[in-house]
């Protein structure tokens, strides 16, 4: 490729990414917005979950609920006495976004062919999206305070911080009765909706799931055996989360089983995204820096219940 080549190219790229680096490289609100949704699209957790755009690096999420009887018997023209009478439980859950960043670098002849086709800028943001939306998934599942893994010990993640409601399998391998377990080992108030609820484990404990039903000698089982069908246990789906670990135990073979609402996982992003790029004339690449915050949290971690030590 000549000079005169990529200094176009780079001309060109530089324009592309004009309207992204303004301001320090801080995207504009209506681009914060659209690098969450590209992140939200390509994490399988992340769509279940409640997103939260944040407004500063810590933020606090009131929680009201009134977890006792109310109602009290009533008589005609006559108020409750004051003991009789309810408050609503009031909590808060701070948000406290962790700072990270990721880089992606983009060659010559990768520019020149998104040029072309006038797509540079939606194939930077759906790469960087991509990226970041793996990793992010990542840290906010197996995050452990204590992990040897600098990245995953930047946070305790929605399977470190379920600790109300352990269901321990022993190394059996995931079934009807441990599903069962789960269910009862969460408290009834937490199971209303149970139709808002879900099952979250890894892909080999869901495959191992359905080869269980598709034993069965009947149509039913057949189903499990040769689609997709979604796999329901009392009226609650089972759901397969790519990045759910495969590798725990002395023998790197068991996994867990999260048993909540998933909307009850607040991940909490920082509105002030930055994107950054820069040349790096001798391996005739683009560099792009995204740096952004964000924090995982349980509204109510008492309404999740966990089975550990699951075979595969």
């Amino acid at each position: 490729m000549s000079d005169l080549s990529n200094r176009t190219i780079l001309e060109k790229a530089d324009l592309a990414l004009a309207d992204l680096t303004v301001g320090g490289g801080i995207l504009k609100p209506a681009q914060a917005q659209k690098f969450m949704r590209l992140l939200i699209k390509d994490s399988v957790l992340l769509k279940l979950a409640t997103v939260v755009p944040m407004a500063s690096p810590k933020q606090q999420l009131a929680k009201i609920k009134f977890g006792s009887r109310i109602l009290r018997p009533g008589q005609e023209a006559t108020a409750l006495a004051a003991g009789e009478r309810s408050k609503p439980e009031l909590s808060n859950v701070e948000l406290d976004a962790k700072l990270f960043k990721a880089e992606v670098r983009l060659s010559d002849e990768v520019l020149e062919d998104s040029l072309e086709r006038g797509e540079l800028r939606q194939t930077l943001m759906e790469m960087i999206a991509e990226a970041i939306s793996r990793d992010m998934e990542e840290v906010v599942v197996n995050g452990d305070l204590t992990s040897a893994d600098p990245f995953l010990a930047t946070m305790d993640g929605v399977l470190k911080q379920a600790t109300s409601h352990v269901v321990d399998a022993g190394g059996a391998h995931l079934d009807k009765n441990l599903l069962s377990d789960l269910l009862k080992t969460l408290p009834s108030e937490h199971l209303r909706d149970k139709k808002a609820m879900a099952f979250l484990t890894s892909v080999d404990a869901d495959l191992d799931y359905r080869n269980s039903l598709a034993e069965r000698a009947t149509a039913v089982g057949d189903k499990f055996l040769e689609g997709d069908t979604p796999v329901l246990y009392s009226g609650v789906p089972l759901r397969s989360i790519p990045l759910f670990p495969e590798n725990l135990g002395q023998n790197n073979d068991q996994t867990v089983v999260l048993l909540c609402n998933p909307k009850n996982l607040h991940v909490g992003i920082w509105r002030q995204i930055r994107i950054e790029s820069g040349r790096e004339i001798s391996e005739g690449t683009l560099k792009i820096v995204a740096t952004l915050r964000f924090d995982i949290k349980y509204a109510e971690e008492t309404g999740v219940a966990k089975a550990v030590n699951i075979g595969l």
